[in-house]
């Protein structure tokens, strides 16, 4: 993601807002076997899955992280460090800040490949604010993305 919610920072967990949709959204898709609780995401390491942020000192809605705090260059140092098969970004905004361009001009679902990266997902985001815009669709395009290379 971008960041931590107010909520998750506070908690100490990701996507801990109770009317955030990520918990429910990876086991309805298809990419957990159980729908787990924000208190267990480092049990997801042993499903091969890992958790980050672009900025992992600030807190709150997009709009409220400084830019200052966002660090792309530090995401792209542990994709090299842990070389992850596939990469999921669980908004536009965070691809857009990936991608260095407007989150309008980026679709979700799976990006054209590019370069030594990884495969890489955009989620529609499963924030509560951002309700509006929301579909499963391209979590279960993770999931069956997932399916194919581990199965």
């Amino acid at each position: 993601g971008t960041a931590a919610s107010t909520r998750s920072a506070e908690l100490g967990h990701y996507y801990a807002h109770p009317g955030n949709r990520f918990w429910r959204a990876i086991h309805e898709a298809g990419i957990t076997p159980r729908r787990y609780q924000p208190g267990e995401f480092a049990m997801l390491l042993e499903l091969g899955i890992g958790f980050t942020d672009l900025s992992k000192s600030g807190a709150g809605m997009d709009r409220q992280i400084a830019a200052e705090t966002i660090d792309v260059a530090g995401f792209r140092a542990k994709i090299e460090k842990y070389r992850p098969r596939t990469i999921a970004f669980t908004s536009k905004k965070a691809a857009s800040l990936f991608y260095g361009r407007p989150s309008r001009g980026i679709a979700l679902g799976r990006q054209p490949r590019g370069g030594s990266l990884p495969e890489i997902f955009v989620l529609s985001s499963p924030s509560g604010a951002a309700s509006g815009h929301w579909t499963l669709e391209p979590w279960r395009e993770l999931a069956a993305w997932i399916g194919r290379e581990v199965g």
